[in-house]
């Protein structure tokens, strides 16, 4: 499976391609790589979001999970750069509860992309974050964004 791993201020990530889609960005270096087209366009659109010039993804996405999960990351992806929501208030408009919603966040295999990290637990409360360092990351991203 073509996969570019590469170094970001939060650590080393790789990013993998199937069926020429982004399915998944895992924290950590994968060796062996095999940069595609579509993997060094991700690459560039992501040191551009950590290089504050880029705000929103332009990349083919084939997350694979429930049909749930799925329903939510594409959900999440419409909070806007710098904005966040709560897990109750998205699981309102997916009609669900918000465990669901936090269980889905932690299982997304696009994270920065698919931007689990602007959901915050009721009161503004940061909740959790599944990612790299926990919620060490998720108060890096948020700032890098000009959330908190």
């Amino acid at each position: 499976m073509p996969h570019f791993a590469f170094p970001t201020p939060l650590g080393d990530i790789t990013l993998f391609e199937d069926n020429e889609a982004l399915i998944s960005i895992d924290w950590g270096h994968a060796a062996g790589a095999s940069a595609t087209p579509l993997l060094i366009e991700a690459h560039r659109q992501i040191e551009a979001y950590f290089d504050g010039r880029l705000r929103d993804f332009d990349l083919p996405l084939a997350p694979m999970g429930t049909q749930f999960q799925r329903r939510l990351w594409a959900e999440l992806q419409r909070i806007p750069y710098g904005h966040t929501a709560s897990y109750g208030d998205i699981a309102h408009r997916l009609d669900s509860g918000p465990r669901a919603v936090g269980g889905a966040c932690g299982r997304n295999p696009l994270p920065i992309v698919i931007p689990c990290h602007r959901v915050l637990a009721a009161g503004k409360k940061l909740g959790g974050y599944s990612g790299m360092d926990g919620l060490d990351t998720k108060i890096f991203l948020l700032r890098l964004e000009g959330a908190l």
